[in-house]
């Protein structure tokens, strides 16, 4: 590199780098970018089309920018550019294809700072036709032709097809607009090739038209096949055949061939010269023979074909069983037999027939008659029929041999009601079918037939009358089996629904003393056993429960107290019903020797206060009379009454008074409730002579007089109102006891009342007494 080169270079480095100082010092800001499609969005293939993409950028000193442009398509890129300029940005498509068809986008980045413009789509229309080249227009049958096909001016990824007369015979990717391929024509005949293609994109393919068509002239090779079959007429089972396969009209300029020779699917033989093949004739099911002849040279195939029909020379066997059913250990004859036969070749006595396995087997005496016992399991048997060297074997006969039915059971599902259906269930072991009937007392009553394993016989029936019924099944494994399985007789109890339910009770009266025995009895009308259930109403428990054959029951309560006062009722069920009594209402009275020891107690009691009061009464009177005897100086200052009606007596200071307190009777206010006897208070002064003896002033015999005069009659009031308390007790008492007594006899649940009301009166009495 010479100087004047070198400092270009530097100044040139010298200026980038001053612009690219002067770009980071300036501030700038992307507003927007758009991308602009001209002449349109839509256009057809060969338009020139421009990608214009414009920026507006706003900067601090107004000076250019580095800005880098980016086209997308598709969201991938497709060119970029850097430019110093702000002015727009320019991409040009020259003769503008459908490859070019998409969305594009421009994007602009300025120091890192990018902006993204809105997608645009383009649409280019239209393909160019596509032309065909052949390298020969006249080839051999089974030659190779060589095609051509161009797109021109197209761009992509292509998909090219080639046709004969309308049938697809290539198919070529390719990623250029154009493909080459190679095929063969077979059969001689003029044959018109064309093709076409497709174009790919990202969203979806675009076919394009058919190309010109190019005419190929095919010549027919003149070799051929040749197929021989000997004999070549009617032809049996067992002949044998000889088959021969060859190609006529070769030349030795010919290019080299191959023979293939086949049966159906199955290849016999194959050469490069005439083939020959010996076989047994053997016949198929329905069908012929086919056999084929083909000759090969350079990938075209001729053939011939021939079908020869063969006589079969006698038929498959069959073998059978007799009879068709058979039970274990059973003797069974099993025949081995060839309907048909070809009579013109062999006869009947040339079959001979052969069973497998052979082991132990007795003879018949007649040909493919074998007798057979059958065993205990499951077991097969063929037969094969032989003549002429061709051996023929039946298909398998599996034989099952049946169990008799053995461990027949009878059972009841249900209860046995009267007059209402019951189940009976008949079951039993052995091979199916199984024909089951219902006997009731040795009359038939119906028939089953079960096919399906581990399922019952049902029957329903109905009994109309009490009493005992016996019930039996018969089995057998089909209605033509001549052995009969019985199971045991079933004694079936008819239950009779329960009814006329009445409940009695020991006494007969329903006023029951303490102490007593009570009896309830329940009976009713029909079969056992029956359960009993007895209950006091408002609960849930039963007070006994008891199951019998009998039809009564009874509940035995001793000895009854006060709380057996109650009603009372009781259940019975059989299993075809529940009914229910009525209530029993029963009532516990007082026991009478407690009540004579009441009154005996009250007797007592009143003879006790009678004593007392006499007592009483000796003791006052004695009082009285000493009282009457007595010698008293007494003397007495009154002071007026208050309104209070209190008496007070006045203290005296002096020394030698002593003060007595005298009660005095007050008079009954009848107006006053409740009536009241009352005392009033009276203080007394008395004196004593320093010699002990009273030294009465001179009033003193009036006042002594006056005074015994009202002790006396205070004396007398005092005994009759304590004859008045004393007697009213043991009245009182009678009274209340005999009124418990009659409140007893109307509610007996009411125990203590008695007590308590004597409790009662005594007290009271007693209070007033005190």
């Amino acid at each position: 590199m010479g100087l004047p080169q070198r400092l270009i270079l530097t100044l040139l480095s010298i200026y980038l780098y001053s612009a690219t100082v002067v770009n980071t010092q300036q501030e700038f800001k992307i507003q927007s970018v758009e991308l602009i499609i001209e002449p349109r969005n839509d256009v057809t293939a060969g338009t020139n089309v421009t990608l214009r993409c414009h920026a507006t950028v706003s900067t601090s000193t107004g000076k250019g920018l580095i800005r880098e442009y980016t086209i997308l398509k598709n969201d991938k890129i497709v060119y970029t550019k850097t430019i110093g300029s702000s002015e727009d940005f320019v991409y040009q498509l020259h003769n503008a294809r459908v490859f070019s068809t998409g969305l594009y986008q421009c994007k602009l980045d300025i120091q890192g700072d990018t902006k993204l413009s809105k997608a645009q789509r383009l649409n280019v229309q239209g393909l160019s036709q596509p032309v065909l080249h052949l390298n020969t227009n006249v080839v051999n049958e089974g030659e190779e032709v060589q095609a051509t096909c161009i797109a021109p001016g197209e761009i992509g990824s292509f998909i090219f097809f080639f046709f004969d007369n309308d049938e697809q015979i290539s198919r070529v990717e390719e990623l250029s607009n154009q493909a080459k391929t190679t095929f063969r024509l077979s059969g001689a005949d003029v044959h018109k090739i064309h093709c076409s293609y497709k174009i790919r994109t990202a969203e979806d393919t675009f076919p394009s038209t058919k190309s010109n068509n190019v005419t190929v002239s095919v010549k027919e090779l003149s070799i051929t096949p040749e197929l021989k079959i000997f004999p070549d007429s009617t032809i049996y089972e067992g002949d044998h055949l000889n088959i021969s396969c060859s190609a006529k009209n070769v030349h030795s300029s010919s290019e080299g061939y191959k023979l293939f020779l086949s049966q159906g699917t199955k290849l016999l033989r194959t050469g490069n010269s005439t083939i020959n093949h010996n076989m047994v004739a053997v016949p198929k099911a329905s069908e012929a023979l086919t056999f084929d002849c083909r000759v090969v040279v350079r990938n075209v195939e001729k053939y011939s074909e021939k079908k020869i029909s063969v006589v079969e020379l006698f038929s498959v066997p069959s073998l059978t069983m007799s009879p068709t059913e058979v039970f274990q250990g059973q003797i069974m004859t099993l025949t081995c037999n060839s309907d048909r036969f070809a009579s013109q070749r062999i006869n009947r006595e040339d079959l001979e027939y052969t069973l497998y396995p052979s082991k132990n087997l007795p003879s018949s005496g007649k040909p493919g008659v074998f007798n057979v016992k059958a065993l205990q399991n499951d077991f097969n048997y063929t037969c094969s029929a032989e003549a002429k060297g061709i051996k023929k074997d039946s298909k398998t006969l599996m034989i099952r041999p049946k169990v008799h039915v053995s461990a027949l059971k009878i059972s009841i599902e249900d209860k046995v009601i009267l007059k209402k259906s019951f189940t009976i269930l008949c079951q039993s072991n052995g091979s199916l079918p199984i024909n089951y009937t219902l006997f009731k007392d040795n009359v038939q009553v119906g028939t089953k037939v079960i096919r399906e394993r581990n399922r019952q016989a049902v029957f329903m029936d109905v009994i109309n009358e009490p009493g005992e019924r016996q019930y039996r099944c018969e089995a057998k494994n089909s209605l033509h089996s001549n052995k009969t399985g019985s199971s045991q007789h079933l004694s079936v109890n008819v239950i009779v629904p329960l009814s006329q339910m009445t409940l009695a009770v020991i006494p007969s009266s329903l006023k029951i003393s303490e102490g007593k025995e009570l009896y309830f009895i329940c009976s009713v009308n029909g079969t056992g056993p029956v359960t009993f259930k007895w209950y006091r109403t408002g609960s849930v428990v039963p007070l006994q429960t008891n199951t019998t054959t009998e039809t009564y029951s009874n509940l035995e309560i001793k000895p009854v107290s006060k709380n057996d006062s109650d009603e009372y009722y009781c259940e019975a069920s059989n299993g075809a019903n529940k009914v229910r009594s009525e209530n029993v209402n029963v009532q516990v009275f007082m026991a009478p020797w407690k009540k004579g020891l009441i009154v005996v107690a009250c007797l007592v009691l009143l003879l006790l206060l009678v004593l007392l009061l006499v007592a009483s009464m000796l003791n006052i009177k004695s009082k009285r009379v000493k009282v009457d005897r007595a010698e008293v100086s007494v003397w007495s200052k009154r002071k007026p009454e208050t309104e209070s009606d209190d008496e007070i007596s006045e203290v005296s200071n002096e020394p030698n008074v002593e003060y007595t307190e005298v009660v005095h009777a007050r008079s009954t206010d009848p107006a006053r409730v409740p009536l009241r006897k009352g005392t009033d208070t009276v203080y007394s002064e008395l004196q004593n002579s320093p010699n002990g003896a009273a030294d009465p002033p001179d009033y003193v015999s009036n006042y002594l007089h006056s005074h015994t005069r009202l002790q006396t009659s205070l004396v007398g009031l005092l005994a009759r109102e304590h004859m008045f308390h004393f007697l009213l007790l043991p009245v009182t008492c009678l009274y209340a006891l005999i009124l418990s007594i009659q409140i007893h006899d109307i509610h007996p649940s009411i125990d203590s009342l008695p007590l308590i009301l004597i409790k009662v009166v005594i007290g009271w009495s007693l209070s007033q007494l005190s």
